[in-house]
């Protein structure tokens, strides 16, 4: 299971249910989620901002949800990616978002968070959808680094929202692809890394 991907392993994985770090329950996803962006469309994912809530060291984990958080659990899973469509085993993920008032944790780390990609590129976190606040749709921040590597600095948000034509930083091509059932959002979106 730790040989480089290829695009068929990529693009048949759909929300990878069975994979060792994904373990999102079947009964979670009306369906396997499509890669996005794809690999093989030759394009590295977009850098975007950081924003002024980044905060250096956050705690390496993949669960953020914590006892009573209010918001709408979701998991967000796929793949680190070269554009040659291979994994990036170790890459470190590092996701940061909005509570569901629209808050930042500034003084701890709540809803702050990193992991490594398994030996396959896979990543996973479960979290809550973050709120919409002024001038902002909903989104997460993320850093995505391969071992000794350039860093993305990168946004990803969510299909169908009316703030994403209001928001001067949204890009369709940063698009999670969703689906819903009972009480969770699935999420997913596969980083595609220049490692050129």
């Amino acid at each position: 299971m730790s040989k480089n991907l290829t695009r068929r392993d990529v693009l048949g994985s759909g929300i990878l249910v069975a994979g060792s770090l994904l373990t999102l329950d079947v009964a979670r996803a009306q369906g396997p989620l499509d890669p996005t962006p794809q690999c093989h469309d030759g394009e590295a994912t977009l850098r975007q901002t950081e924003g002024p809530f980044c905060k250096p060291s956050p705690p390496e984990r993949a669960e953020l949800i914590e006892p009573g958080m209010a918001g709408q659990p979701i998991e967000l899973s796929g793949f680190v990616l070269t554009r040659a469509c291979k994994g990036v085993p170790g890459a470190l993920v590092d996701l940061w978002q909005a509570d569901a008032k629209g808050d930042y944790d500034n003084s701890g780390f709540r809803l702050r968070g990193h992991q490594f990609a398994d030996a396959d590129g896979r990543y996973r976190f479960r979290t809550i959808v973050p709120a919409v606040y002024q001038g902002r749709t909903r989104h997460f921040h993320v850093k995505v680094q391969p071992k000794g590597g350039r860093i993305l600095t990168t946004q990803l948000y969510f299909p169908g929202e009316p703030q994403n034509r209001k928001d001067g930083l949204f890009r369709k091509e940063l698009l999670i692809r969703t689906a819903k059932n009972q009480g969770w959002v699935a999420g997913r979106f596969d980083f595609i890394l220049d490692m050129g």
